[in-house]
């Protein structure tokens, strides 16, 4: 019988076996359903507001079926968040459009119609007065119709096209001058002027008797209302570069002019602020019948002259009331007058503690000390003007003009002949030794290595841009060369051996003001605030170089105006090099390529591994519309 149980068991052991499969397969099914409705109801949005998200904030899913032989393999995220809003910048249209031909020689700070609206005394109205934010024109300033490249140095300083400049109030106002003459399809400079009718080559050889321009100790100069620039054209073959300033005033295009033909030169006026340069920034200082009432209002104009005059240096005076007794009559002024002038002249100069080294014919020079030892004895008896307390010499950004005497640094011994700040080397030396403001230590985080290291890591640098930029390479195919963010001066003393002379501008908002250094190099600049347009014509520029513009200007101005501004002042077919990281270059050339230039991102001189990259950028040929159309 117990045989007879045995198999009994096992199949009430099979039966119960089975039952408790079929269990669990039921659960596991119903887990399994549950869990795919519960997917089917999250992926549709059940449990999260809709309103939390866009309609494109999934994506649908593909199906492929596993009989397809072949399958589309795409690794693109199969769920997408909504992209991020769009700034003001990136969200404009594709292409930046043009202004239009009216706005073709537009400066926006020297704008005629805005200008009138401020005081015409001290020619105020001609300073600079910009537009406000919501003024200011986003869209790309055309060149005339028929611009050409302007011709190679030198043949530029002697000949320019019409079409680029087309204006001939000059030709005609000044043609018993030999300013400029109109022939044909271009304009011809003989090198005359208003006191060098013979010429600026013979007018600066006559300077050259009375003191020394070609010993090396003469390297930067200013001449203040400078016609179309035909002193510092000429002064270039002295190794001496000149920056020319002028208003935007009745002579037309005069600043223009000069820069067609390849020469420094910015529009500028001295009226209520400092020059936009340094202290002791020039060897001499030149004005030549530029019409400037230096006795007048205390004699500020020639104190403002004192400030940007190296110790030492020299000014040159030639027209009223210079010779006033041999030119009276042609001057349509009395003879008491041009001797009232002359004598106020005089008085200030003295005030300054400034030498008359000579005058003999049209032509006055004098010399400013080397240093203030015996100057601040002398104001107990003079007291005009006193020497300037709590002013920073070298800020001139929208700083206004004191009645003071900015003090010169001190010397440490008592001789007349010591230099205050520090004696300069002669040109061409002067360029690559240390500067004095680095040397004695008065700007302060900047070393005499540092000095060192930076000059030769900028002649590496400009030797990789030109295997990149063969334009930049090419003998003489540039010319008018702008640095916006200069430093110490590196990129363009790099490029001192080539037919180019550089703006070397210095941001005020930069944390060092370099400026100072970049003249003591025997290199010219200026100050500027990027936000804002720069005192110059249209098509200034052959080429433009921005070290780290970019991120200096961040949260500070729109990248796009600043762009816009590098477009207006650049030439066709110009260049443009911008180093900076490469998330801020990536921003920059989506704008560039609205604005029609060719570009592309290279890699750092040091290997594609360096977080700063280079763009490197060309500007289209174009063009406003012919006339008739």
């Amino acid at each position: 019988m117990a045989n007879d149980r045995w198999p009994s068991k096992l199949t009430k052991l099979s039966v119960r076996a089975k039952h408790t499969n079929l269990y669990r397969v039921i659960i596991i099914a119903i887990l399994c359903t549950a869990s795919y409705f519960v997917g089917v109801w999250k992926h549709s949005g059940g449990g999260i507001s809709r309103a939390s998200l866009s309609n494109d904030a999934l994506t649908s899913v593909p199906c492929t079926f596993p009989h397809q032989t072949n399958p589309i393999l795409t690794f693109a995220a199969r769920h997408t968040s909504p992209d991020p809003p769009l700034t003001e910048t990136a969200a404009r249209v594709i292409q930046i459009p043009s202004c239009g031909v009216k706005f073709s020689e537009y400066t926006p700070c020297e704008f005629v119609n805005r200008s009138l609206n401020f005081p015409r005394d001290r020619l105020i109205y001609r300073e600079r007065h910009c537009p406000k934010k919501n003024e200011i024109l986003r869209c790309r300033i055309p060149a005339p119709y028929g611009y050409t490249v302007p011709l190679r140095w030198p043949k530029s300083r002697d000949v320019a096209w019409f079409a680029n400049v087309p204006h001939t109030e000059l030709t005609v106002e000044k043609k018993d001058q030999n300013w400029v003459k109109y022939e044909k399809d271009r304009f011809l400079f003989p090198g005359g002027g208003t006191m060098f009718p013979r010429g600026a080559d013979a007018y600066i050889d006559e300077i050259g008797r009375l003191i020394n321009l070609r010993d090396g100790s003469i390297r930067t100069a200013i001449d203040t209302g400078c016609g179309v620039a035909s002193f510092g054209a000429y002064l270039m073959s002295r190794n001496i570069v000149t920056m020319s300033f002028a208003p935007r005033d009745t002579h037309e295009a005069q600043v223009q002019f000069a820069l067609e033909r390849g020469v420094p030169a910015i529009i500028g006026v001295l009226a209520s602020i400092r020059l936009p340069f340094p202290a002791r920034a020039f060897d001499i200082a030149h004005c030549s019948r530029c019409l400037i009432p230096w006795g007048h209002y205390n004699g500020t104009y020639l104190i403002e002259v004192d400030r940007v005059l190296r110790p030492g240096g020299y000014w040159i005076l030639s027209g009223p009331p210079i010779n006033w007794q041999r030119h009276w009559k042609g001057w349509e002024r009395t003879r008491d007058d041009l001797n009232s002038e002359q004598s106020q002249i005089e008085r200030v100069a003295r005030s300054l503690c400034w030498k008359k080294l000579v005058q003999r014919d049209d032509l006055a020079v004098w010399q400013k000390p080397t240093n203030h030892i015996h100057c601040k004895r002398n104001r107990i008896a003079l007291k005009r003007p006193p020497f300037c307390h709590r002013t920073q010499p070298d800020q001139a950004w929208y700083t206004k003009l004191e009645r003071c005497l900015t003090p010169l640094p001190e010397v440490t011994g008592t001789e007349i002949k010591e230099v205050a700040g520090g004696k300069l080397a002669r040109w061409p030396e002067r360029l690559n030794a240390v500067p004095p403001r680095i040397k004695s230590g008065s700007l302060e985080g900047i070393t005499e290595d540092d000095f060192v290291n930076n000059t030769e890591t900028w002649q590496r640098r400009v030797s990789y841009y030109k295997r990149f930029d063969q334009q930049l390479a090419e003998t003489g195919r540039y010319r008018n060369l702008l640095d916006m963010n200069a430093h110490l001066g590196g990129f363009a003393s790099a490029l001192v051996d080539d037919p180019v002379w550089v703006m070397n501008v210095v941001p005020v908002e930069a944390s060092l003001n370099t400026l100072g250094v970049i003249y003591e190099r025997g290199l010219i600049g200026t100050y500027q605030n990027w936000c804002e347009a720069m005192s110059t014509y249209p098509r200034t520029y052959d080429f433009i170089h921005a070290d780290s513009v970019f991120s200096l200007y961040k949260d500070r101005c729109d990248m796009e105006d600043i762009l816009l501004e590098m477009d207006r002042i650049l030439r066709p077919k110009g260049s443009v090099i911008i180093r900076d990281d490469i998330d801020v270059l990536t921003k920059v050339k989506k704008i560039t390529d609205a604005m029609q230039w060719e570009g592309r991102i290279g890699d750092h001189e040091n290997g594609p591994l360096e977080m700063e990259k280079i763009l490197f950028l060309v500007k289209e040929y174009w063009t406003a519309p012919a006339p008739d159309q």
